[in-house]
């Protein structure tokens, strides 16, 4: 009984180890595949070439700053803020 209960238990880890090896490997192989697609006319985007915007703890993501576009509720904001007083 001992020894079927080890078997498994290596089998499992056996296992375990070979998906976590065969996904690492399609995730190493897809990003370097990445830049077979990239055509030589492709540009960046208006908000890659505005800056980002980095976070003050240092553990969320980099985000675009993104400012070529107006925002549609900025007058109504602008009015409860001055209706607020700040």
């Amino acid at each position: 009984m001992n020894i079927i209960n080890m078997t498994s238990k290596a089998l499992l880890y056996i296992g375990l180890a070979v998906g976590v090896i065969g996904m690492g490997s399609a995730i190493a192989y897809g990003t370097a595949n990445q830049a077979n697609y990239i055509p030589e006319s492709a540009e960046f985007a208006p908000a890659a070439d505005q800056g980002s915007i980095t976070s003050e703890s240092g553990l969320g993501a980099e985000l675009n700053k993104e400012r070529w576009h107006e925002d549609p509720f900025g007058d109504i904001a602008q009015k409860v803020k001055d209706k607020a007083g700040k």
